[in-house]
């Protein structure tokens, strides 16, 4: 029978085997029916996420919103079952029925948890490495939120964040990059369970991983308790209890299980990835001393035990509420600030300090206009924040008198996370599903290449993270082709749900971000100029940047012979080919294409009225690879853009050098026309 002691409800010894043993059995027997999955980590992990969901965690399945949860993550995403088998069990809206379409078509339970499908996924994860540097970022999101929000006796934000690792997570490096900046920020309600099981897909994990992974965490700052028997629940609790007692460290916890336990392939990869089989399913039941011969068999008594996470979540959320109205009450300009932050809507007025420019031939980058921005946003939206790859003086986004995110200042809006580019995408990635913040993290655009798993992750949640790219292409000049990006916006281009944007002057850079703070059902990629460029002339403009392509100038005098299409940097060398033409007594059209995506949206009857289907003379303008844009200029039309990697040498050499002045779009123009 249960008891119950404090918080902590203790259990006899005998159900609580039940219960573990039913998490073991409902995790096998969904990847026996799908054919399909990893029975091995749930079998040697099951005491370690049943400590964690019925002894430690404050959580209520019946809301898995509840702002002061607990986070989970598994950041082992290969062991899905384990949290699926969970998540029915505890009470969340996950029924058995879910729990057998396992990894079949639109079910709650696929391959690996996916974020906003399954009730109680707090993140997707899979590729390994990515839920522990998520993590991270839910746990810098707590410490800032608390810092932000709490006041003397009322702590609306105190919640911890944890999870389960594998051998394969620690080995990416993305993993280590967010180990230690966690290390450094002294994150203390980051507490991961490190599942040491010794074991890989391919094999035993010393054939290549014998460092010493706790030492390795000591030297990254954080508190390192290891747990011999990972049967031994007791063991596990104690640890826990002793990592919460550590509040300037984050901890990890090894624990050393047996991968696919009580199954005959016990202790071999054999047992990683793929169905045990049904006679090997009878076997290992019958291991655990498991007396029921069908499926999917919840024992009844194990069922209702389990079923205790909800009511005594309900009673830890009222408390909870009960501290968070006296708060409301107390600061109602805080409560106020809180709703805005919850629902990421900007508040009122948020945009009244806006910069714009006047035209200028001289302009100014897109990267220090951009910068500007970030400040004005800054000053009226308090859960605006985010960082850079040690960047700073380069990509501008400083937010002036707002502080640095640090131990013992964790209210600083500008966090530093060091040259670790993966890390970072993916922590913002944590801090974005984390919620109420609206995170960014700023790199040279070419980068983008080392933290491109993160900007993937992110366009499959559909969260709003902020992936802010400066010195964005050939244009770079002296450093070289090393730096110099030349594919990176197509390649982000063909990423479903991510909102890629190059602003052509100062003025659709502020653009840029009023559409960036106005929207959050997707992540966007926001890629500036490191070199100076005009401030064009928009007074004849028909549309804006959340159109994706406008009509920034038109032809004089009927409609245009040939249209000039243009991005970033290359949008005044259309401009200026515009000028050109017209005293050659060809009419040309300037079309600004700042974000593919935002054009697709609109109404085929804008997209004609902007490319009109009958002007077959269209010559597009991008410092970067022409592959795609075949889809806007037509079978008739000409790319100028650079298909080469880039060289050393000054911005102007390298521009004439590879075609990108007005000149060149000019003489691609008349040719098209046949003059």
């Amino acid at each position: 029978m249960a008891t119950a002691t404090g918080t902590e409800r203790r259990v006899d010894d005998q159900l609580q085997q039940l219960m573990i043993n039913t998490i073991r059995t409902l995790s096998i027997d969904g990847v026996q029916k799908a054919n399909s999955g990893h029975p091995g980590a749930p079998l040697g992990a099951a005491p370690a996420g049943y400590t964690l969901y019925t002894k430690v965690m404050r959580h209520n399945p019946h809301n898995p919103d509840w702002p002061n949860r607990d986070r989970f993550v598994l950041s082992a995403g290969h062991a899905s079952m384990l949290l699926y088998s969970l998540l029915y069990l505890t009470g969340y809206d996950l029924s058995l029925d879910d729990i057998k379409q396992f990894r079949q078509w639109e079910s709650k339970t696929p391959g690996h948890p996916e974020y906003r499908l399954t009730p109680g996924v707090e993140t997707s994860t899979g590729p390994l490495g990515q839920g522990f540097a998520n993590s991270v970022g839910m746990a810098i999101a707590e410490a800032f939120l608390a810092a932000h929000y709490n006041r003397p006796g009322l702590n609306v934000v105190d919640h911890y964040v944890y999870g389960i690792c594998s051998d394969g997570d620690l080995q990416e490096g993305v993993a280590s990059e967010a180990a230690s900046l966690a290390g450094h920020l002294q994150l203390g309600k980051l507490i991961f369970l490190y599942d040491d099981n010794n074991v890989q897909l391919s094999g035993p994990s010393n054939v290549s991983f014998t460092e010493n992974v706790p030492e390795r965490f000591r030297a990254y700052g954080w508190h390192v308790t290891e747990v011999q028997d990972g049967n031994d629940v007791d063991a596990i609790y104690s640890a826990i209890t002793e990592a919460q007692g550590v509040s300037n460290k984050p901890s990890l916890i090894p624990v050393h299980t047996v991968i696919g336990y009580a199954s005959p392939k016990a202790g071999s990869y054999k047992v990683h990835g793929e169905p045990l089989g049904e006679d090997a399913v009878k076997e290992t039941k019958r291991a655990l001393g498991w007396d029921y011969s069908e499926p999917f068999t919840v024992p009844r008594e194990a069922l209702e035990e389990f079923r205790q996470a909800v009511p005594r979540g309900e009673r830890e959320e009222q408390e909870w509420n009960e501290i968070f109205q006296r708060w409301k009450g107390e600061y109602p300009d805080l409560a106020n600030e809180w709703e805005h932050a919850r629902t990421w809507t900007p508040p009122d007025g948020w945009d009244a300090e806006m910069p714009s420019w006047q035209p200028d031939p001289k302009g100014i980058a897109t990267r220090e206009a951009g910068g500007e921005a970030m400040n004005a946003i800054a000053k009226k939206v308090p859960f605006f924040l985010g960082g850079d790859a040690d960047l700073t003086p380069s990509t501008k986004n400083s937010l002036i008198g707002f502080g640095d995110f640090q131990p013992g200042s964790y209210e600083g809006r500008n966090l530093h996370f060091g040259v670790r580019e993966h890390a970072m995408g993916s922590i913002v990635n944590g801090m974005m599903t984390n919620g109420f913040l609206r995170a960014f993290g700023a790199t040279f655009f070419n980068f983008s290449d080392y933290q491109r798993p993160a900007v993937r992750m992110a366009s499959i949640m559909e969260v709003p993270s902020i992936f802010l790219y400066t010195h964005d292409s050939v244009l770079l000049g002296e450093d070289g082709p090393t730096h110099e990006p030349v594919e990176h916006l197509m390649s982000l281009r063909a990423m479903p749900n991510l909102i890629t944007m190059r602003p052509g002057d100062a003025n659709e850079t502020a653009d840029a971000w009023h559409w960036i703070m106005s929207n959050w059902e997707a992540p966007v990629a926001l890629v500036l100029t490191r070199q100076k460029v005009p401030v064009l002339d928009r007074s004849g403009r028909h549309g804006d940047l959340a159109h994706g392509a406008y009509i920034l100038s038109d032809a004089d005098g009927g409609a245009p012979d040939v249209i000039l299409i243009g991005t970033g940097s290359e949008l005044s060398l259309c401009v200026q080919a515009r000028d050109a033409l017209a005293g050659k007594g060809v009419k040309a059209r300037v079309v600004s294409f700042p974000s593919w995506e935002l054009f697709e949206r609109q109404p085929k009857t804008y997209q004609d009225a902007v490319l009109p289907p009958a002007i077959g003379a269209r010559v597009s303008v991008e410092a970067g690879a022409t592959l795609g844009w075949c889809k806007w200029i037509g079978e008739h039309g000409v790319s100028i853009g650079v298909d080469r990697f880039g060289a050393s040498a000054p911005a102007s050499v390298i521009a004439e050098k590879l075609g990108l002045t007005a000149e060149n779009v000019t003489q691609h123009a008349l040719k098209l026309l046949g003059r």
